[in-house]
């Protein structure tokens, strides 16, 4: 889409200018622009980019136009695009972009001939643009083509069937299928406790504890294991102050976390980012910690992954994270993905744990997956 976006571009205007968005600038870049300026080249245009300026000139067949491009991050970024007059714009992933940002960038098109380009993948079907765009694609005079994997020509049939094994649910029916569809029910629907294994003999190569950190909320640890490759939740703490009765200090929680240790050596401890007092409390005892990555939906949907993969397991004697992996499900609200904020602290420390793996270069991390949407 991005080729043929710069293709219409260069056969349709001289001296206009185009905007080239994204959720931000380093995603224009990496995912649009280091794709198309390979196929650009080789077909005989000169490129000249200005990263200061955020700014790509082309020039070809006699012809020469501007690109600029804006990052739709928040609300404000509409002020970013506001006032520049375009002939053309291309809003990558234009789902995950405030509305205000895509409206403002539509309104610059005022060149004769000019278009409006959309890529996303799908999200609910109450969001905006889905109820806007794509059911009104003939009132827009816009042309809309749907693509589910299946139809990726750049896919070997292994790998698509690995993308297939890997999502589940709501991320299935988006990312694979291609629908619109609301995130409802239980967040882990094909977790199965009475699959559950004891947590196997040693050695373990490596240990970690991950931490949601609570004060009147739960407080959930875990201690995870590897060995052969797979990170096993061996052990697990778990303590509600409202239940109990009593809130705990910093200072017990750190004694709490060295007897879920038990002497072994813990190469991280990974803890909630807004735990801020607890974390000083740990590295003032030299505990080694990591903040912990919180991006709530990507995690869910890379703890699915490893889950499903066998990359992580949870033992039986995880009784708390067994007994919130049954209840842990999706708020009915169709307008936004988010879970319902019970039951879900060890489900917290599990993706917190999840996500720090991706530092490491990702043996838990997800590939790329090509759009399943436009």
């Amino acid at each position: 889409m991005g080729t043929s976006f710069f293709l219409w571009a260069m056969t349709c205007f001289q001296g206009q200018r185009f905007g080239l968005c994204a959720p931000t600038i380093n995603a224009v870049r990496r995912n649009l622009l280091a794709q198309v300026r390979p196929m650009i080249t080789s077909l005989g245009f000169q490129w000249e980019e200005r990263m200061s300026r955020n700014e790509i000139t082309i020039r070809g067949a006699g012809r020469e136009n501007m690109f600029y491009l804006y990052g739709g991050r928040n609300e404000g970024s509409a002020a970013l695009i506001q006032g520049v007059t375009l002939a053309g714009v291309l809003l990558d992933e234009v789902a995950l972009m405030p509305r205000s940002f895509v409206e403002q960038a539509c309104a610059r098109c005022s060149i004769t001939g000019g278009k409006l380009w959309f890529s996303c993948n799908p999200a609910g079907p109450e969001h905006w643009f889905y109820k806007e765009w794509i059911c009104g694609a003939e009132e827009k005079n816009a042309c809309y083509l749907r693509f589910a994997m299946e139809d990726n020509p750049g896919l070997t049939d292994r790998v698509r069937k690995r993308y297939a094994r890997m999502f589940q649910g709501v991320f299935y029916r988006r990312y694979v299928l291609g629908e619109w569809v609301a995130a409802q029910g239980l967040v882990y629907d094909f977790f199965d406790p009475a699959a559950l294994e004891e947590a196997p003999a040693g050695p373990f190569q490596r240990w970690r504890i991950s931490c949601d950190y609570g004060i009147r909320n739960p407080a959930s640890f875990g201690l995870w294991g590897e060995k052969d490759g797979v990170w096993y939740r061996v052990r697990e703490y778990y303590y509600d102050a409202v239940a109990q009765g009593r809130q705990k200090t910093d200072g017990e929680y750190v004694r709490d976390l060295e007897r879920l240790a038990r002497g072994r050596e813990i190469q991280w401890v990974v803890v909630d980012p807004s735990a801020a007092s607890f974390i000083q409390a740990l590295r003032r005892e030299g505990w080694r910690v990591q903040k912990a990555n919180n991006q709530v939906l990507e995690g869910i949907r890379r703890t699915a992954e490893a889950l499903k993969e066998g990359r992580i397991v949870i033992c039986r004697e995880c009784a708390a994270a067994i007994r919130e992996f049954s209840v842990y499900c999706w708020e009915d609200d169709c307008v936004k993905d988010r879970v319902r904020k019970e039951n879900d602290h060890a489900m917290d420390d599990i993706r917190y744990f999840v996500m720090s793996m991706e530092r490491e270069g990702g043996c838990l991390a997800a590939g790329y997956v090509e759009r399943a949407g436009w």
